[in-house]
């Protein structure tokens, strides 16, 4: 959950998920669906299935056991060095670095590296400095203490409170009088800031169709982004205008629809505007693709943010069935 995610956005998250799902068995037991709505919100949702996943596994390969080593733990999915050294230090108290965005910022500041931590070379650099500290932390423990997970965690706290991206305390800075960036005076050049890519604009139609309080709504194919979430038939704004779109989301006729609001967000690089319209039917037919749904039974499921959104305006505007 905090791949890409602050500690205080997760944090009710992590809350309802170990009270949900408080062992690996019942992770991977669960239905993917209610996997899905428990991490509704947080978005990057192959990150959950990527969880339930790794829990299936170690269910299957490892007796339950949560895996202990590097090796290990970096053949889950979802895990990667940065992750499976976490695991391996803080859990475990193993010699290994971690390199995340606050440990980045120190040691690039620390040590004055002036070029992109992106970049291959300085990547490597800096996760040879990163594991000089935990092999240090590690050679000069003393009986009893968990050096090598508090080393870590220390660097990451220091990234995270004082050596900030922006106005950081170096005041309060426990190495103050060792950073390099803080003697050159050019704390605030450090890291280097890469090469932002372009924002893309995109535009999307989206149709809301009811029938007696119920309304039509499909599952996001397997192999795409948002895969397993629910969402109200939509399409991209290309070549085809609206309207023409807006025919063609559904198999069936319906009167001319509405506007019903529009929706801006953001993923990635893409700004994306959502147009949403509605429209009404006498009688609900059949469907190949999707389910018709009332209100309650849409807060149920997983939707992805834009079209979650569309859910919590249609309850603002009317009690829900």
């Amino acid at each position: 959950m905090l791949q890409q995610t602050q500690v205080k956005t997760v944090v009710p998250y992590w809350e309802r998920w170990v009270r949900e799902l408080p062992t690996l068995r019942t992770l991977a037991m669960a239905r993917t669906d209610r996997v899905l709505k428990l991490w509704e919100g947080l978005g990057y949702y192959s990150r959950a299935r990527n969880a339930q996943r790794a829990a299936k596994i170690i269910l299957e390969k490892h007796g339950g056991e949560f895996p202990k080593s590097f090796a290990e733990l970096i053949e889950l999915p979802g895990i990667g060095r940065y992750t499976a050294g976490a695991i391996c230090s803080i859990a475990f108290d193993q010699p290994l670095p971690i390199l995340d965005g606050n440990v980045v910022r120190v040691l690039t500041r620390l040590f004055a590296v002036r070029c992109d931590p992106a970049e291959r070379r300085t990547k490597a650099r800096l996760w040879s400095l990163a594991e000089s500290f935990v092999l240090a932390a590690n050679e000069h423990r003393v009986n009893g203490d968990r050096s090598c997970a508090d080393l870590n965690q220390a660097l990451m706290e220091l990234g995270a409170l004082i050596c900030t991206p922006a106005n950081p305390n170096c005041d309060a800075c426990p190495i103050q009088k060792l950073c390099g960036a803080f003697q050159r005076r050019c704390v605030a050049k450090i890291p280097a800031a890469g090469a932002r890519p372009q924002a893309i604009a995109r535009r999307f139609v989206a149709l809301i169709v009811q029938n007696r309080g119920r309304f039509l709504i499909r599952k996001r194919p397997s192999g795409v982004v948002n895969a397993g979430l629910w969402e109200f038939p939509n399409a991209e704004v290309n070549r085809k205008t609206p309207e023409v779109l807006l025919k063609n989301l559904v198999d069936f006729r319906f009167a001319k629809p509405a506007p019903f609001c529009t929706i801006k967000h953001t993923i990635t690089r893409y700004r994306i505007t959502l147009d949403v319209f509605q429209a009404s039917i006498n009688a609900a037919p059949q469907v190949k693709l999707g389910k018709w749904c009332t209100l309650y039974q849409l807060h149920r499921l997983a939707f992805s943010s834009a079209h979650k959104r569309i859910v919590e305006k249609l309850s603002a505007q009317k009690p829900s069935s």
